[in-house]
């Protein structure tokens, strides 16, 4: 399948009906105020900042941003107050700002007062490679350290989520999930091998439908048509996977971090399996990427929403 690119998630944005409010946990931060008066401007959202009011109100100054189209929650606690204001309705998207993944995952994955639900939390990355002209997914990118099996096949269906969410809508083709690992052959010195041969075989037998799923495969592999010749392996995820599921966090987020700083890209982040999708990315990612991900998080809760108006099932934790 086709995945839209940030210029269509753009101008999907620039289309919304209305402005959708949305809190950044921890707003005093250079890119945050950047990237949320930008989206202010093109009538993307409502923003809300929470965190040292002072500390907002010094940094904007400096930054010649006005504040008066934001709304401001003085809290030392930025991340229970943001989550709060989701769980409240009065926000439809929480964005992760200045302050550290544990203190937000803490808010979010409270029993009495966050966004927990029965789904896996995975960060997923949207990943567009301008020399090649392909875009893929990328998870769990930034959050579960060592998925088990279970967990894995959950990772699997939120991408699964995501790029039916991100179709172009130019054909009616499955999105192609490559399960990686270091080598193609299943092997027991390396367990991650024997996951990804088993989500395969529970795909082939209808247990993870809406996609389809192939591995273990390396990277190469999943990206690379030529390498596939070259190593005379066939499968239709090889040399065109739509979205990566690796084996852990060490492995994804290498990845991911070595093609955002090394390869001609855009990319942008989504946490899913929160009762609402989170704009997540790294503290030290640019004004454009957290664009990135406001526009890319903000196709993931209107496609949900046409899905429902569609008559199709309410899926917490998209």
């Amino acid at each position: 399948m086709s995945l839209l690119s940030f210029g269509s998630l753009y101008q999907l944005a620039d289309q919304l009906a209305s402005p959708l409010p949305v809190v950044a946990a921890g707003g005093a931060d250079r890119t945050v105020l950047e990237a949320l008066s930008i989206a202010q401007r093109r009538g993307w959202v409502k923003p809300i900042l929470t965190g040292s009011v002072a500390e907002i109100q010094s940094l904007a100054h400096d930054l010649d941003i006005e504040l008066s189209v934001f709304q401001l929650i003085d809290s030392d606690q930025p991340a229970v107050a943001a989550v709060a204001e989701v769980k409240a309705g009065r926000a439809s998207l929480l964005m992760k700002g200045q302050i550290a993944t544990p203190d937000l995952m803490k808010a979010v994955l409270s029993r009495e007062n966050g966004l927990r639900t029965e789904r896996c939390i995975c960060q997923v990355v949207l990943m567009e490679i301008a020399r090649d002209a392909r875009r893929f997914l990328l998870s769990d990118t930034g959050i579960t350290i060592q998925p088990t099996l279970e967990q894995k096949a959950d990772i699997l269906r939120s991408m699964v989520d995501v790029a039916t969410a991100l179709s172009d809508g130019a054909s009616s083709e499955l999105p192609r999930i490559g399960v990686m690992s270091a080598t193609e052959k299943v092997t027991d010195s390396m367990p991650d091998t024997l996951d990804a041969a088993e989500l395969a075989r529970r795909n082939q037998a209808g247990e993870l439908p809406g996609c389809i799923v192939q591995g273990p495969l390396s990277f190469d592999l999943a990206y690379a048509t030529d390498a596939a010749e070259k190593k005379r392996i066939s499968g239709s995820v090889v040399g065109a996977a739509d979205g990566m599921l690796f084996p852990n966090l060490l492995s994804a987020n290498l990845t991911v971090k070595a093609l955002m700083y090394t390869a001609d890209c855009k990319f942008g982040g989504v946490l899913c399996g929160a009762a609402c999708p989170v704009v997540f990315m790294s503290r030290a990612d640019s004004t454009e990427t957290r664009l990135n991900s406001l526009a890319f998080t903000l196709r993931m809760l209107t496609a949900k929403d046409e899905f429902v108006r569609s008559g199709g099932p309410q899926d917490e934790g998209l």
